[in-house]
C-alpha cells in the first residue's frame, strides 16, 4: 500500500536516528491506535514523549545551542494549553489576583481577555509592537520587562495577526533582560513558527524562564484534531518558585495534591499541570487520547524524516504565491526583502497602501472621515470573506487580516479585487471632497 514505505521508514528512523527499541515503539503506536488503554504516563506517552521532542528541538530550537532536556504535556491543541497554564499558575500561586502581567501586543485575544477575567483578575502591561517598524518590539517597550512588579511575559511568536517574528537583535535584548530577572516568567505561543526562515524560539535563549506552546494544526491543516504541547526545561524559574513558596501556600498545595504522590513538595509544575487539567482528583484518567498522540507523533515522524525540507518548502511557496495573487489584484506591490515576515497572515492596511499608492493627504482624510470597519463589511458582501481586524483584534481601524492558508487562490483574487474597488471608490470621494484630482487608477494592473 502506498502509505507502507513511510510507516517502514518511521520504524527505522526511530530505531536508527532516535536509538529508540523498533518494537516498543510499535506496541506503543498500536496500543495507543487501538485506544485500549488510558494514557500512561498520562503527561504524555513515553516514547512519543521523545520523538514529538526531536521535533520541537528541530523547529523551535535549530542549531541554537540548548543544554539539558525538557518535558512534554501532549493537549488539545494551544487552546487547552492556555487553558491549563493560566490555571495552574493560579492555583499553585505563581500569578495572583492583581499582579501585571506583560502582553506582547497585538496578540491573540484570549491572552488578552483571559486575565481579566473573575477567576484570575491580572493587571495588563502592554508592550507594543511598532506597526512603522515592521512589527518589531523596540528596546524601550521591551524595557518594561525590568520593573519587578511585571511577573510574567506572554507573547505569540511570530505574531497574530501582523504574522511576523521577532527579529534576532529583539530576541537577544530580550535574553539579556531575563538575565537582569531571573524570576520573570515567559510563555511564547509559537504555532506559526514552522513557517518562518531559520526560526528559534525564545525557549532556545531563555530555557530556565519560558514555557513553550506549541500546536500541529497550522502547519499541518490540522486544527480539529487539536494536538499541542506544553514544553518546560527541567531545570525552570517555576519548580524554584514553587519551593521559595510561603509555609502556609506550601502546605496548602501540600493537601492539594498529596492524594496523587506521596511527596508533593517535589511535584514538578508541569506535573503540576497535567492534576490540575483533571480537578487533581481524576489524575489517574489525565491525559490526551492516544489516537491523537499517534497522530502526533506521526507528523513529527513525517518532518524528522524530511531532511530537505520538502514539505515546508512547499508549505511557504504555496501562501507566498497566493500573497503574490492577492496584491497583484489590488495592483500595489506587497513589502518585500523583510526575512521575519512570515506571511501565514498578510496585513490589508488601507492606512499603509493607501500612503503608497496615493499620499499622506489621502491617508489623512480615509482615517478621518470613512468608517474603519467598512473595509471588513465590504469584503464580506463582495468576496463572501469574511477578515478580522489587522490592527490587533479590538482596535478600529480600517485594515483586515487575510489568512493565506485557509482558500484557494481564487478566493484571492476575489480579495484583491474588492480591495482595489473599494480604493477606487475613496479616490473618487476623496477628489470630491478636497478638489484634488488623484487619479484613482493609480494603483495599476
Amino acid at each position: 500500500m502506498p502509505a507502507r514505505p513511510v510507516l517502514a521508514g518511521a520504524v527505522s528512523y526511530v530505531r536508527d536516528q532516535l536509538g529508540l527499541n523498533a518494537g516498543d515503539f510499535l506496541y506503543e503506536m498500536c496500543e495507543g491506535i487501538l485506544a485500549c488503554n488510558y494514557p500512561v504516563p498520562d503527561r504524555m506517552l513515553r516514547l512519543s514523549e521523545v520523538i514529538v521532542g526531536q521535533y520541537i528541538r528541530k523547529e523551535m530550537i535549530g542549531n541554537h545551542p540548548f543544554i539539558g532536556e525538557f518535558d512534554l504535556f501532549a493537549v488539545e491543541g494551544g487552546t487547552a494549553a492556555m487553558t491549563y497554564l493560566f490555571n495552574s499558575m493560579r492555583e499553585n500561586h505563581l500569578l495572583k489576583a492583581g499582579d501585571t502581567i506583560a502582553l506582547g501586543m497585538p496578540i491573540f485575544t484570549p491572552y488578552i481577555e483571559i486575565p481579566e477575567l473573575n477567576d484570575y483578575q491580572l493587571v495588563e502591561l502592554n508592550i507594543n509592537a511598532d506597526a512603522d517598524a515592521r512589527w518589531q518590539y523596540s528596546n524601550k517597550e521591551l524595557d518594561k520587562l525590568r520593573d519587578p512588579k511585571v511577573k510574567a511575559f506572554f507573547l505569540v511568536n511570530p505574531s497574530n495577526p501582523p504574522s511576523v517574528r521577532m527579529s534576532d537583535e529583539s530576541l537577544e535584548y530580550l535574553a539579556s533582560i531575563v538575565e537582569e530577572r531571573p524570576d520573570l516568567i515567559i510563555l511564547t505561543d509559537d504555532v506559526y513558527g514552522t513557517f518562518a526562515d531559520d526560526f528559534t524560539s525564545l525557549f532556545a535563549l531563555c530555557p530556565r524562564n519560558t514555557i513553550l506552546v506549541y500546536s500541529f494544526s497550522k502547519y499541518f491543516g490540522a486544527t480539529g484534531w487539536r494536538l499541542g504541547v506544553i514544553a518546560t526545561h527541567r531545570d525552570n524559574v517555576f519548580d524554584e518558585q514553587l519551593k521559595a513558596l510561603p509555609e502556609a501556600q506550601r502546605k496548602s498545595l501540600h493537601k492539594r495534591y498529596n492524594s496523587i504522590t506521596t511527596t508533593p513538595d517535589d511535584l514538578k509544575f508541569i506535573d503540576r499541570v497535567v492534576a490540575d487539567s483533571r480537578t487533581v482528583a481524576l489524575n489517574h484518567t489525565a491525559g490526551l487520547s492516544t489516537p491523537q498522540q499517534v497522530q502526533m507523533v506521526l507528523f513529527s515522524l513525517f518532518s524528522l524524516m524530511d531532511t530537505p525540507d520538502a514539505y515546508k518548502q512547499a508549505m511557504k511557496r504555496l501562501i507566498r504565491k497566493r500573497k503574490a495573487a492577492l496584491f497583484r489584484e489590488i495592483g500595489i506591490a506587497p513589502e518585500e526583502g523583510d526575512p521575519n515576515v512570515v506571511d501565514y497572515y498578510t496585513l490589508l492596511d488601507i492606512e499603509q497602501l493607501g500612503g503608497k499608492a496615493i499620499g499622506p493627504d489621502f491617508v489623512k482624510w480615509v482615517l478621518s472621515s470613512q468608517e474603519p470597519v467598512e473595509l471588513l463589511f465590504r469584503l464580506a458582501e463582495e468576496a463572501g470573506v469574511v477578515l478580522l481586524p489587522g490592527r490587533g483584534f479590538g482596535t478600529r481601524h480600517p485594515s483586515g487580516r487575510v489568512s493565506l492558508a485557509n482558500l484557494n487562490e481564487s478566493d484571492y483574487v476575489k480579495i484583491g479585487r474588492s480591495i482595489r474597488k473599494l480604493f477606487e471608490e475613496y479616490v473618487e470621494k476623496y477628489n470630491q471632497a478636497t478638489g484634488n484630482k488623484a487619479n484613482k487608477n493609480v494603483v495599476k494592473k
